[in-house]
């Protein structure tokens, strides 16, 4: 077995290869004589900003010295964060983590460097590097040894953000990891991590759950605009906010209580919600990102009126809905409100969807938000729709087409694995299996087993109806 040289003995071999004295090298890595001579003689330590030098200067990769670097001056040395600080910062940058997890976990079993961990994964996420700062997360919430922490729940809600994707198995088991943690999290934090609560159950279609933390959100938002507006304390929420004004969550939370009560057919008590969010008269704030915000619920609530008076089955408010929609540039949501409608009360929209049938055509690809909670419940949408827009069409017998917005459905469900729409899916092709011809047969089980290679679920979904 070969015995790899230490980083000492590496250099000497390049400065007797190359005829190079310690002076010399010094200027060619732009480092003291003397720094250079401590280090090889044993007497003193390096730096990775110093190592960094000597790497270039022996026109080496970057991290040509890096686990060596681990060995010799991390788990052989006595703990010492100041320098490996910018040592984990130059990992990160250079893609090593396997070098940054050697080097931070000589840190975790002890609890006086539990704090500087947590600040370094709190640099490292808001700085984009979310991979490495969960990983960090993962590792201070273990070694927090008060389990009701704010720290250990603000952990654990940076795990639940970085985590939460298009994988909607996945963003299920995240989220009830989180849950119990909402509560010990600051008021910033928290009404923000409510709303995210709020908005992967959306995408889940778990209405029930979809209530309970809209009605937190609605809860804590109202306390603490009472104690910013009537309070001569400073609470700091005007500032820290990042999903705009505070009155916006109370608002978004009857918003969300409103979709979830029309979602379970309690249409009366969504209306109720959809009147909390359009009179807003008790805002106080008058600035222009308030009455942008005040704009968007109040136009949000007439639209929402008509959906609760549709899905009422009060159908003589289709055509308004359909116009008041077509002036709007984003229109899939309410295009898969009425197909609901078309379906739920077996009423003829041929006339509406050939009205909007170019932009049909191009929702092959759902439009791109700048949120990823507006893209889970988007992805979510453009499965149901392709899903109702199969079962209108199947069951006006127009076979061809359905299938073909069935088999559509079935992939997107696939990509982001939502079980309950696959299975859907699968469903309602095997109720109108025999009206499919050979090709559409073959099309739709390839795209069935694909979906099943894709998510190593099991053979076999429980049927239902959504």
């Amino acid at each position: 077995m070969e015995i790899t040289p230490t980083i000492r003995a590496e250099i000497e071999r390049y400065l007797k290869q190359k005829g190079l004295s310690m002076t010399q090298f010094g200027r060619i890595t732009n480092l003291n004589v003397g720094t250079v001579s401590g280090f090889i003689t044993g007497n003193r330590s390096l730096s990775v900003n110093q190592l960094d030098r000597i790497t270039m200067g022996m026109n080496l990769p970057p991290d040509y010295f890096y686990e060596r670097f681990v060995e010799e001056c991390v788990e052989e040395s006595p703990l010492n964060w100041r320098r490996v600080k910018p040592f984990v910062y130059r990992c990160v940058e250079l893609g090593r983590l396997d070098c940054l997890q050697r080097a931070v976990s000589m840190f975790l079993d002890s609890p006086i460097y539990t704090h500087s961990l947590f600040e370094l994964a709190e640099d490292l996420f808001h700085k984009g590097c979310r991979d490495t700062a969960a990983y960090l997360y993962e590792n201070v919430a273990v070694s927090e040894r008060k389990q009701h922490s704010e720290r250990l729940a603000l952990c654990q809600y940076r795990l639940f953000s970085i985590r939460i994707g298009k994988d909607q198995t996945q963003n299920l088991q995240t989220a009830a990891k989180f849950e119990p943690f909402v509560d010990r999290l600051d008021e910033v934090n928290q009404l923000d991590a409510l709303k995210a609560l709020a908005n992967v159950y959306r995408s889940l279609s778990m209405w029930d759950k979809v209530y309970k933390f809209s009605r937190q959100m609605y809860k804590l938002g109202q306390v603490q605009y009472d104690l910013v507006h009537n309070s001569k304390k400073e609470t700091g929420l005007k500032n820290e906010l990042r999903s705009g004004p505070l009155f916006a969550y109370i608002a978004y939370a009857e918003l969300m209580c409103a979709h979830a009560c029309d979602a379970k057919g309690s249409h009366k008590q969504a209306l109720e919600h959809i009147q909390g969010y359009a009179d807003l008269s008790w805002v106080k704030e008058n600035d222009d990102e308030s009455l942008y915000w005040k704009n968007q619920f109040q136009q949000w609530a007439k639209i929402n009126t008509y959906v609760n008076r549709l899905m009422s089955g009060d159908i003589s408010v289709l055509t308004d809905y359909v116009g008041h929609i077509s002036g709007e540039k984003h229109i899939f949501a309410e295009l898969l409100n009425v197909v609901e409608v078309a379906n739920r009360y077996d009423i003829d929209i041929d006339h509406i969807l050939q009205r909007f049938e170019p932009q049909i055509a191009a929702y092959q690809e759902p439009a791109h938000t700048n949120t990823l909670a507006e893209q889970q419940v988007i992805l979510e949408e453009t499965v149901r729709f392709w899903y109702k827009l199969a079962k209108y069409n199947l069951f006006k017998e127009r076979y061809l087409y359905g299938f073909k917005c069935l088999i559509e459905a079935l992939k997107k469900a696939g990509i982001i694995n939502h079980a309950l729409l696959i299975s859907n899916c699968a469903g309602l092709f095997f109720r109108f299996s025999e009206h499919a011809d050979p090709e559409t047969q073959a099309q739709f089980h390839s795209a069935y087993e694909e979906v099943w290679k894709r998510n190593d679920q099991e053979d076999g979904f429980s049927f239902g109806n959504n």
